[in-house]
């Protein structure tokens, strides 16, 4: 549904976007990460007809968003960071004033009532916007981008300052909108792009350093079984006892307590289940163990490995085994990481030697 092929923006000698290429299929929720000037915004503003680039395509359904574009724009929804709304029309009249915009040609009453309904405004829809709250006035943005069902959704920040209550309602919305859609979602929460993508596709310095679905990313890290152990004794002999048990790779106390017992987080080796025997030592030593759960991937730690990747990229790198995280091992997000990174240079060599041998 959505296909960048070679997409290059220069502003001066200033290189914003170089040689970037991904899809996005129906039904497809995929999240854009990237530190701030990555490239993302670029990247959304080429793909929603606000700029032109340098070089290279941005295919909408394949229409050509630049040679084409108000046919491109016709299969667009955009919410903006900060939504375009008019505080001094209803919500009604201002959907009315964006059905009319677009040039719609759907049954009119039938069609907004049922965007209303699906973003629950429908008990707000005669009150002014200027008198909606934060969390209304983001919902209202996301009306606007549904007007005319367009077949793709592209979100930048959505959920940027709504509460708890409301940031789960539109990741439960944004959702149930991919079953049937394309969503571009930009965010820095990377909790939201965990809990909602179905794909990460991560820029930096201009560049895809990594394109993968999530669904991949979990089920790698989860092969180092990680755990967080509440036990009750001392916290400095506890913390070495599991430090000298084979098999685990790493432990370390973390700075909670529940009741007397303490909170360690337990990574083990791949393939390796301590928890028998883990029990097992801790009754013989006398110490309760009050609680054990799986813990699931970090993401944060996924994402700042891959950026650290990109950026050394460049620069002569150390030794696998000399590298650190600020966990103080290599873990396996660092792993991962350096793994989506290198699989995201491979691909963008294979796409450059095509297109040479296509020139």
């Amino acid at each position: 549904m959505i296909r960048i092929e070679h997409l290059t923006k220069n502003y001066g000698s200033v290189c914003a976007l170089d040689d970037v290429s991904f899809t996005a299929e129906k039904g497809e929720i995929v999240g854009l990460l990237g530190p701030n000037g990555a490239g993302k915004s670029t990247a959304m503003n080429i793909l929603t007809g606000y700029l032109s680039s340098t070089s290279g395509k941005a295919l909408i359904g394949g229409v050509d968003i630049l040679s084409d574009p108000l046919q491109a724009k016709k299969m667009i929804g955009y919410l903006p960071e900060q939504p375009p709304l008019y505080l001094d029309m209803t919500v009604w009249e201002y959907l009315n004033f964006c059905y009319e915009l677009k040039g719609c040609r759907m049954d009119r009453e039938k069609h907004l009532k049922e965007i209303c309904d699906t973003v629950r405004l429908g008990e707000v829809s005669g009150r002014l916007i200027r008198h909606l709250s934060k969390g209304y006035r983001q919902r209202v943005g996301i009306a606007q981008a549904m007007v005319g069902d367009p077949k793709v959704m592209i979100f930048d920040e959505p959920t940027v300052g709504l509460d708890p209550k409301q940031i789960i309602e539109v990741r439960n919305l944004i959702r149930g909108l991919g079953k049937a859609h394309t969503v571009i979602l930009s965010t820095h929460l990377l909790s939201e792009v965990q809990a909602v993508c179905d794909r990460i596709v991560i820029i930096n310095q201009g560049r895809i350093v990594a394109n993968e679905k999530t669904e991949r990313i979990a089920n790698v890290v989860s092969g180092n079984r990680r755990f967080r152990a509440k036990i009750c004794g001392p916290q400095a002999t506890v913390l070495q006892t599991l430090l000298d048990m084979p098999g685990i790779l790493r432990a370390e106390a973390l700075p909670e307590r529940d009741g007397d017992a303490s909170v360690y987080a337990v990574e083990t080796e791949q393939g390796v289940d301590i928890r028998k025997k883990l029990f097992y030592l801790l009754a013989e030593r006398g110490w309760a163990l009050v609680g054990l759960e799986a813990s699931g991937v970090d993401l944060e730690d996924v994402f700042l490995s891959v950026v650290d990747s990109s950026e050394q990229s460049g620069a002569k790198r150390a030794p696998r085994s000399a590298r650190k995280t600020r966990k103080g091992k290599e873990t396996a997000e660092q792993t991962l990481g350096e793994a989506l990174y290198e699989e995201a240079a491979r691909r963008r060599k294979e796409a450059a030697a095509e297109k040479s041998e296509e020139d």
